[in-house]
């Protein structure tokens, strides 16, 4: 289903600024999962990491007109930048809306290096090229940290947070399966085409951009059909 959004709030020009993840049974082509450590309060994080890496990164463009808050960074075996995440809307809690009850509104972007080769964590090889299915993965999971049944008990969360994440990784390496459909959103004002799927936890897209960087994103309270992206130029407003 090709579907165009034509409903985005606001006209202002885009803000020259531009997850938690549980870690993957195995390497495969899956990528370093610094950022899946436990959420760091946004009072307490800086643009640090994110400037230490070589590709752009991606944020809700300037019709976005609400808070913006930095998350974490993903460092491979070499050290190198990875991907990272950028925060819109309300910070979500580690227990969300599927717990609580709580109508939390978000959109979390999700910026991943196109790397050809990657080194394993062992150095003793190389893994698979970085892809939009990553970027799908990414925000796949990064969602899931983010959702707790409620009817679940405390110490059945981490059992049901593996599978729950390794269905993710299954969905995302198979974008034209029927559980995706295709939408169309702006990035740096050109439309672009997105792999999207909705769950009861929320929704999820990927695809990639003409800047080298493939984009994942993920959100809930937020309409995924109405956003647009933009690369950041200065992380003020994130900080």
């Amino acid at each position: 289903m090709e579907t165009t959004s034509s409903s985005r709030v606001g006209t202002q020009p885009a803000e020259t600024a531009t997850a938690p993840a549980q870690p993957a049974p195995q390497e495969h082509p899956r990528l370093s999962q610094e950022a899946a450590a436990a959420p760091v309060p946004a009072a307490r994080r800086t643009a640090e990491g994110y400037l230490r890496a070589d590709f752009p990164w991606y944020g809700l463009d300037g019709a976005f007109t609400g808070p913006r808050w930095l998350m974490q960074v993903g460092i491979g075996a070499d050290g190198s930048v990875e991907h990272g995440s950028t925060g819109h809307g309300d910070e979500p809690s580690a227990r969300g809306e599927i717990a609580t009850g709580e109508k939390e509104r978000f959109a979390v972007v999700v910026t991943v290096a196109s790397n050809p080769l990657r080194r394993s964590s062992d150095g003793t090889g190389v893994l698979e090229a970085t892809s939009v299915s990553s970027a799908a993965w990414l925000a796949g999971s990064g969602l899931l940290a983010y959702s707790w049944p409620v009817q679940m008990d405390h110490t059945l969360r981490d059992d049901w947070l593996d599978q729950q994440t390794e269905a993710a990784w299954e969905l995302a390496d198979a974008l034209d399966g029927e559980e995706w459909s295709t939408l169309s959103l702006p990035v740096d004002g050109e439309p672009t085409p997105f792999h999207y799927r909705e769950s009861e936890f929320g929704w999820v897209l990927a695809g990639s951009t003409g800047s080298g960087v493939h984009l994942g994103a993920y959100g809930r309270g937020m309409s995924a059909y109405g956003i647009g992206f933009s690369a950041i130029g200065d992380f003020g407003a994130y900080e």
